[in-house]
């Protein structure tokens, strides 16, 4: 085990893939010289050259486009795509291209791309640049989607990912990068499809994924002191999506409280409450809560950011609403 940030265990992975395949390959802006903007490509280009590590045009669809041909003709693009927000520029290469190829060809063509990027709030960059957009390519059948927390995740979903013989969307969070954490050396892969129970309770289950997490933790350590004892879910793959651990916590503590960065309307949160609504109705002891990001573009003032996505003390708060009022 070696601690890592969590930029580091990502350039990890891809080092590691790109050493043991050769097939694998990275490509985007500013990738290759610069090391990405957010540093998690450093040093790749002078270990595996610019036939490897490609600096592209400022042109997302070519570029994806490019990936996902290279990817149909047997090779293992990784992607990168600077702001999640820009992927709404790659739509047909991703929805009705990369996803749909494998279904249309009955299974004889594979498109085994990795589409890195990064998303949510921080740092004040607006509107443009700072959304989560998961619930869309959650929607989208033919394409995984991978959201990890900590570096030890990350490490192991992206080279899982990157074996994979499906597209697979890869979000990373923007606030996430610096974070630290201890990391298996060597050949770690975490299987897609497998949640995470991060932290053991009775009480209530918080179910939450990237950022989130980490502040559904915080929140949780709060409420211990305050007698509350609260499980922690990390599904860490939205698609697939590990519904018998989520069950299984929920059958245990009987409440639920669900945290997601993105909007409210159309959420992924609103699906995994309907999953759970439909298959463990009998062990709910009150409705299952939600919190969520406001439904509005993100402002560029930091004060009115921090108001549009929940924090710790609404995870707090949730929590405390549901266990008080309905336990009494």
């Amino acid at each position: 085990m070696k601690e890592l940030m969590y930029r580091e265990a990502l350039n990890h992975a891809l080092l590691e893939e790109m050493r043991s395949d050769d097939t694998v390959f990275i490509m985007g802006e500013g990738i290759a010289e610069r090391g990405g903007s957010f540093k998690v490509t450093v040093d790749l280009l002078k270990e595996f050259g610019s036939q490897r590590v490609i600096d592209t045009p400022i042109s997302e669809a070519s570029f994806t486009g490019a990936g996902v041909g290279a990817a149909i003709a047997g090779m293992k693009p990784v992607v990168e795509i600077l702001f999640s927000d820009f992927t709404m520029l790659i739509m047909d290469q991703l929805v009705n291209q990369a996803a749909k190829f494998n279904f249309m060809t009955g299974g004889a063509g594979k498109v085994p791309m990795v589409l890195r990027t990064q998303g949510g709030v921080g740092n004040g960059l607006a509107a443009q640049h700072s959304q989560s957009l998961e619930a869309i390519f959650y929607h989208i059948p033919g394409l995984k989607l991978v959201m990890p927390s900590t570096p030890k995740d990350a490490k192991g979903l992206l080279k899982a990912a990157i074996r994979d013989d499906n597209p697979v969307i890869f979000l990373e969070h923007k606030l996430l990068y610096m974070n630290k954490g201890l990391v298996p050396d060597g050949d770690y892969i975490i299987e897609l499809g497998k949640a995470d129970v991060k932290k053991e309770g009775s009480d209530v289950t918080i179910i939450a994924w990237s950022n989130m997490l980490i502040r559904s933790l915080a929140a949780a350590e709060k409420l211990e002191e305050q007698g509350i004892s609260v499980e922690v879910v990390d599904p860490r793959t939205l698609v697939p999506l590990d519904k018998e651990t989520i069950l299984e916590s929920v059958r245990k503590t009987e409440h639920v409280v669900i945290v997601q960065e993105a909007i409210r309307r159309g959420g992924i949160g609103s699906d995994i409450a309907s999953i759970i609504q439909e298959e463990a109705f009998d062990y709910l002891n009150a409705p299952i809560k939600i919190v969520a990001g406001l439904n509005t573009p993100v402002p560029f003032n930091l004060n009115l950011e921090k108001i549009v996505v929940p924090q710790e003390e609404d995870i707090i708060s949730a929590v405390q609403n549901l266990v008080g009022v309905y336990q009494e």
